[in-house]
C-alpha cells in the first residue's frame, strides 16, 4: 500500500529541488511512517488539517534548524574545513608513518649501542665523569663550606690579634678557642679524607693561619704587666696549637710535663725583662759617664782622696731603678712559671741545688736511667738554669756600676735593696745571696773595706728581719731566710 501511494505521489514532486524530493519508502523509514498515516486520513482531513499539519510541521523543524545553526555553526565551519582537508592530511600521514616504519631500526641500533656504552656492567670513563660531576652538584654546599674554613680561620686569628694590639696587649680574646676549634675541625677533616687535595689545601692555608696564630701568642708572652689568668691561657693555647713544643722534653725527666713551653715562657718574659730594662738607657748612660771619670781619676791618680765619697749620684739612681725593676718582674716570672706549670717537689729541689751551683743531673740521672742513645744525656729543667741567668745579669750590673757609689750610706741602701731582692726571689726557693759574696764591689785597693761593708749590712738586714719577725709574731713556713755570706 505503501509503495502503491508513493507512486501514485511521485509525478507531483518538484524536478528543480532533488534534495527535497523524498527517498521511496524501501529506502528511508520516515517517509514509510508518514505514508502509512496518511492511508489512515479521511479526505476531509486530507483537505483541510493535514495542510496546516504539514506547515506547522515544517515550520517547528526550521526553527529547530535555526536553533541549531546558532548553537554548533562553528563546529560545522570547523567540521567542513578538516573534511576540505582531510585529502591532503591523509597521504601526509601514510608518507609520515612510511618514514617512521624507516627509522625503527636505526633508532634501535642507537638504543642498543647506548646502552652497551653505558651500562653499570663495564667500566666507563664518561659514564664516571658524570657521577663525579653528579656528586659534586649533590655536595655543593658542603664543598663552599669547606672553601669558607682556611677565611674563617685566617680571620678569627687576625680579628684575635687586633682586638689584642687594641687593649694594648694586656687582653687576649677568646677568638683563638674558636679558631682552634676550626682548626681542629679541619684537623679531623684531614683524617678522614687524607687523598683528598681539596682538603689538603685547605689544610696547608690552615697551618699558616695556625704559624700566624703561634707568633702573635709568643708574641703576648712578651707583653708587659701579664697576669696570671692570660699566661694561662696562651700556654694551653699554645698547647693546642703547637704540641710538638709540648713533645720535647727538656725537663730530663722531672715530671713537670712543661716539654719546651717552659723554655719559650721563661725566654719570652726575659725579653720583656730586658725590654723594661733598656728603658732605663738615659741613666745607664750617666752611669757610664760616671764610669769614665772614675777610671781617668784612677789612671792618674789625682783628686782621690779628696773626693773618694762625693761621686756616683747618677749611677745611684740607675741602679736603685734597676735592681727595683729585677726584683719585681724576676719575681713575677718565677711565680707565673710555677703557677702555670706546677712543677713538682723534684723538680723545686733541682732549681733551688741549680741556683746553689749544685749539678742537678747527678740527682736526675740516680733517680731515672740514662737513656744511651743521647750523646748529651739528660738536660736540667728550664727554671733550674734559668734564675741564674736572672743573678749574672744582676752581679755584672753591680759589678761594672757599684763602685761608682763612693758615698757609703747611699752603698749601703743599695746592697740592702739587693738582699731585699734575694729575699724576694728566695720566696720561690731562689735565694741568690751567697752568690753574692763572690761579687767583687769596691776597687782593688779597698777589697778588705768592701767585704767588711758587705758583713755590716748583710748583719743589719738580718736583725731588721728578726725584729720584723717578733713583731708580727709568726713566720712563713717555708720560706728561705737570707743567710749570712759569713755563716
Amino acid at each position: 500500500m505503501t509503495d502503491y501511494l508513493y507512486d501514485l505521489l511521485a509525478p507531483h514532486f518538484s524536478l528543480t529541488d532533488a534534495a527535497s524530493t523524498p527517498l521511496a519508502p524501501d529506502n528511508d523509514t520516515t517517509t514509510a511512517q508518514y505514508l502509512n498515516r496518511l492511508s489512515t486520513l479521511s479526505l476531509v482531513a486530507l483537505e483541510t488539517t493535514e495542510p496546516q499539519s504539514l506547515a506547522q510541521s515544517s515550520h517547528s523543524t526550521l526553527l529547530s534548524l535555526q536553533a541549531l545553526s546558532n548553537r554548533s555553526h562553528k563546529a560545522f565551519i570547523t567540521s567542513a574545513g578538516n573534511l576540505s582537508q582531510l585529502r591532503i592530511s591523509i597521504p601526509q600521514l601514510t608518507r609520515n608513518a612510511q618514514n617512521l616504519r624507516d627509522t625503527i631500526p636505526k633508532l634501535d641500533e642507537e638504543a642498543v649501542r647506548f646502552s652497551t656504552k653505558y651500562s653499570r656492567a663495564a667500566e666507563n670513563p664518561s659514564l664516571e665523569r658524570r657521577k663525579k660531576v653528579m656528586q659534586l652538584a649533590r655536595n655543593v654546599d658542603r664543598l663552599s663550606d669547606i672553601l669558607e674554613l682556611p677565611s674563617l680561620l685566617s680571620t678569627a686569628v687576625s680579628s684575635a690579634a687586633a682586638s689584642s694590639v687594641a687593649a694594648g696587649g694586656t687582653s687576649f680574646s677568646t677568638t683563638y678557642s674558636s679558631a682552634l676549634d676550626l682548626y681542629a675541625h679541619i684537623k679531623r677533616l684531614q683524617t678522614l679524607y687524607p687523598d683528598s687535595p681539596l682538603v689538603k689545601d685547605v689544610a696547608s692555608q690552615a697551618e699558616d693561619a695556625m704559624k700566624e696564630m703561634t707568633t702573635n701568642l709568643i708574641a703576648g708572652l712578651r707583653t708587659q704587666n701579664l697576669r696570671l689568668a692570660a699566661a694561662m691561657r696562651m700556654v694551653g693555647w699554645l698547647r693546642r696549637v703547637a704540641p710538638e713544643l709540648e713533645g720535647l722534653h727538656s725537663d730530663g725527666g722531672t715530671g713537670t710535663g712543661e716539654g719546651a713551653l717552659g723554655a719559650l715562657f721563661l725566654v719570652c718574659r726575659l725579653a720583656n725583662l730586658v725590654s723594661t730594662l733598656e728603658a732605663l738607657d738615659p741613666l745607664r748612660e750617666l752611669a757610664d759617664q760616671e764610669t769614665q771619670r772614675r777610671t781617668r781619676n784612677t789612671d792618674q791618680k789625682e783628686g782621690t782622696s779628696n773626693s773618694s765619697w762625693s761621686h756616683g749620684h747618677q749611677t745611684e739612681k740607675f741602679l736603685k731603678r734597676y735592681i727595683e725593676i729585677f726584683r719585681e718582674q724576676s719575681f713575677a716570672i718565677v711565680s707565673l712559671y710555677k703557677n702555670i706549670f706546677a712543677p713538682d717537689q723534684a723538680g723545686s729541689e733541682s732549681v733551688i741545688a741549680g741556683l746553689r751551683g749544685i749539678d742537678s743531673r747527678v740527682k736526675t740521672s740516680s733517680s731515672q736511667p740514662t737513656r744511651l742513645d743521647d750523646p748529651l744525656q739528660c738536660l736540667p729543667p728550664a727554671l733550674a738554669t734559668f734564675p741564674m741567668h736572672l743573678v749574672q745579669l744582676l752581679t755584672d750590673t753591680l759589678r761594672t756600676y757599684l763602685p761608682n757609689v763612693q758615698d757609703k750610706s747611699s752603698r749601703e741602701s743599695l746592697l740592702t735593696q739587693v738582699l731585699y731582692c734575694a729575699a724576694s726571689l728566695g720566696r720561690l726557693g731562689g735565694d741568690f745571696s751567697m752568690i753574692l759574696t763572690e761579687m767583687s764591689t769596691a776597687v782593688e785597693e779597698h777589697e778588705e773595706s768592701a767585704a767588711y761593708e758587705w758583713e755590716e749590712v748583710t748583719r743589719k738586714h738580718r736583725a731588721l728581719a728578726g725584729r720584723l719577725e717578733q713583731l708580727t709574731g709568726t713566720a712563713s713556713k717555708g720560706t728561705p731566710q737570707v743567710t749570712s755570706p759569713l755563716h
